[in-house]
């Protein structure tokens, strides 16, 4: 079942596009071309693994962003299989969009097209391997039957790093967890020699946040905050 489409973004309002550009570039993402779509500035940043859609606009949080080509007939099918979408944007003069949100209050998007040119999917951040996206689930059976239902295959429960519930698709894997490890999502990322990673981006000065999730040591393990509020946690872990 392929009900939200072709996974193409995590986008991210900020404030200020030009400081988490620079950052994300720091970090060693690259730009990619994009289309001349949204009303606001917009700019693509990828790692070869996972593209993050900056917009500077205000945003209540992080959205998935999915792909849905002829997205205002598949209304109905949405309906049908109990989605419904708090916003929509499918005027024939619009470029079709709405929007919704899981169980747990994560926005996810599907737009009829994409907004910015595919990479080759070659390269690595300095971050490492992204991992997947990290979600806070209070109701973690209730989160995991809406990704079920749209097409995302759980595995077993994980211990570590952390304890989580993946779910994995061909474009995306989540990680469900505890609010409690972390009360915002994160972008994760995984190396098992990321120690020397971290010695390297703090020779960057880039600063890390001084409390990480309960159990993982800080000697090779951090959380990095982007301008706009992303949190990014980076892992000493195999991918």
């Amino acid at each position: 079942m392929d009900l939200f489409g072709r996974f193409l973004e995590i986008s991210l309002g900020t404030a200020d596009i030009v400081a988490s550009v620079q950052f994300y570039e720091k970090l060693g993402f690259r730009q990619l071309p994009c289309a001349d779509i949204w009303p606001h500035l917009y700019g693509v940043l990828t790692d070869g693994r996972i593209c993050i859609g900056l917009h500077q606009r205000e945003q209540g949080g992080p959205a998935l962003s999915f792909v849905r080509p002829g997205l205002a007939q598949h209304l109905p099918a949405l309906h049908a299989a109990g989605f419904e979408p708090h916003y929509t944007r499918l005027g024939d003069d619009d470029f079709h969009e709405l929007q919704l949100h899981d169980p747990c209050g994560q926005a996810v998007v599907l737009l009829e097209a994409r907004t910015f040119s595919p990479d080759d999917g070659a390269g690595e951040s300095r971050c490492g391997y992204f991992s997947g996206y990290g979600m806070p689930a209070l109701d973690r059976e209730s989160a995991q039957a809406f990704w079920e239902h749209a097409g995302f295959v759980a595995l077993p429960e994980q211990s570590q790093p952390y304890g989580h519930l993946p779910l994995t698709s061909d474009r995306l894997n989540l990680m469900l967890h505890g609010p409690r490890l972390l009360e915002a999502p994160a972008l994760v990322f995984s190396d098992p020699q990321m120690e020397q990673r971290l010695d390297a981006l703090r020779a960057m000065e880039l600063r890390f946040a001084p409390d990480l999730p309960r159990g993982l040591p800080a000697e090779c393990n951090a959380l990095l905050k982007a301008p706009e509020g992303t949190l990014l946690l980076l892992l000493n872990a195999e991918p």
